[in-house]
């Protein structure tokens, strides 16, 4: 009896042994997931430049091509050197005591962050450089809303201050342990953080400097819808590290959140193309690509709870819904938001918020809700929606009226007539010879 049972023993104990090197494994670096953020990353950079850069670029007058292409550009720097000096430490850092709201400067300049430093099974760098492309691109998406008329002076201030006051402290409330994530608010990769965000920044933005010369009297089509479908599809592209590459992994869920993120970008283009189709008798290139990018912006909050009926309800919605905040509403408010920051991002965003609440549920073939049911989630998802809208919308009034008044915002009407370009830049991004 006595030789059975520790024969028992020692072979549990061989196979508790056996188990170690698996178990040491776990909080190690991954070269799988590793590979896959170093992928996502490139392609989140890629969505900003030449991405949107293309995309906005076709959408303004020939006269201001360039000044679109060297705003966003010209925001990837600058938003790159914040971060590491300050800004992923305000996002990602433990602010102490008030840790709800911000994440402190206990580590500028990356202080602390070497070879060996793990975010999960990641090296951290590779997830301070991802959340960099994340903070690139938010502010860069503001420019199309007052695209043509602010000054390149004014506008490196404005996104710098944005950065600092307005994108790190959403960022850290949502992502970085702040009240908004332990309330129990879902936004898998940027509804609240990148897409409301900006969205209702540029239409602040747009109101604060007031309507293009012109506006309403004259028109001003895309001078180049070759390079938005271009640019458009870039963004279609990079998105899939955006969506799937929030998941940190290279697992069932960034599969997942692949598959939904193509399901809700296409949906979304058919139901625009369509809307636009029935109500102006033809379906538009500008339409279809803008439907497209609508829902690319739902899905972002959703892409990691939901399945593939909640991407199509999701991406039907935001189609129909941004196209009637782009002509309809637009129209009605008589709001001057050049390339439609507002109608795409912010309501494409909020669709997308709200219905996370519903189609994460198991029942709808999502994942499951971080509270115990639908109205419940519903309620969190109102509750980051809301918070983010009235602190952005306020934070931004406040810096743009302060740098119109020691710099001025917009440019004079004589350079607004010669273009941007020229009168900002002095250089033309055509020459006929």
């Amino acid at each position: 009896m006595f030789e059975k049972i520790k024969g028992r023993y020692m072979a549990l104990m061989a196979g508790l042994l056996g188990m170690l090197p698996s178990l040491a494994l776990a909080d190690e670096l991954s070269a799988g997931d590793t590979a896959w953020m170093l992928t996502a990353t490139v392609l989140v950079l890629f969505m900003t430049i030449p991405g949107l850069a293309l995309f906005y670029a076709g959408m303004v007058r020939s006269k201001n091509v360039l000044s679109v292409l060297m705003q966003c550009f010209a925001i990837t720097a600058l938003m790159t050197v914040l971060w590491v000096i300050y800004g992923y430490n305000l996002a990602f850092g433990n602010g102490g005591s008030m840790n709800a709201f911000w994440g402190g400067f206990g580590n500028l300049f990356l202080a602390g962050m070497g070879v060996d430093s793990m975010t999960g099974t990641i090296p951290e760098t590779v997830f301070m450089t991802f959340q960099m492309t994340f903070a690139i691109i938010t502010p860069a998406l503001i420019v199309g809303a007052f695209a043509e008329r602010m000054k390149f002076s004014a506008l490196l201030l404005f996104m710098g201050i944005w950065l600092t006051i307005v994108y790190t402290p959403i960022c850290h409330w949502v992502w970085g342990g702040g009240w908004l994530g332990d309330y129990g608010v879902m936004d898998f990769a940027g509804g609240t953080v990148v897409h409301i965000n900006a969205g209702v920044a540029g239409l602040v933005a747009a109101l604060v400097l007031g309507k293009r010369k012109g506006f309403g009297t004259t028109a001003m089509p895309p001078h180049n819808l070759t390079l938005s479908v271009i640019g458009a599809s870039m963004l279609w592209v990079g998105w899939f590290g955006f969506n799937a590459g929030s998941q940190l992994a290279a697992d069932g869920t960034a599969g997942m959140a692949m598959a939904v993120t193509q399901i809700a970008a296409a949906t979304a283009a058919l139901a625009w193309m369509f809307a636009e189709w029935v109500v102006h008798g033809k379906p538009s290139v500008l339409g279809i690509i803008s439907g497209a990018v609508t829902g690319l912006v739902a899905i972002t909050p959703a892409s990691g709870s939901v399945g593939p009926m909640g991407a199509l309800a999701i991406g039907a919605a935001a189609g129909v819904g941004c196209y009637w905040a782009s002509t309809r509403l637009k129209r009605a408010m008589g709001y001057d938001d050049s390339l439609d920051v507002f109608g795409v991002h912010a309501v494409g965003g909020i669709i997308g918020a709200m219905l996370t609440g519903v189609f994460s549920a198991v029942s709808l073939g999502g994942s499951g809700l971080v509270k115990d049911t639908i109205s419940g989630q519903v309620i969190a998802q109102g509750i980051g929606v809301g918070a983010t809208i009235v602190y952005t919308a306020g934070v931004s009034f406040i810096i743009l009226k302060v740098i119109d008044a020691l710099i001025g915002l917009r440019v004079d009407e004589d350079s607004e007539t010669e273009g941007l370009d020229v009168s900002q830049h002095d250089e033309r991004g055509y020459i006929l010879n």
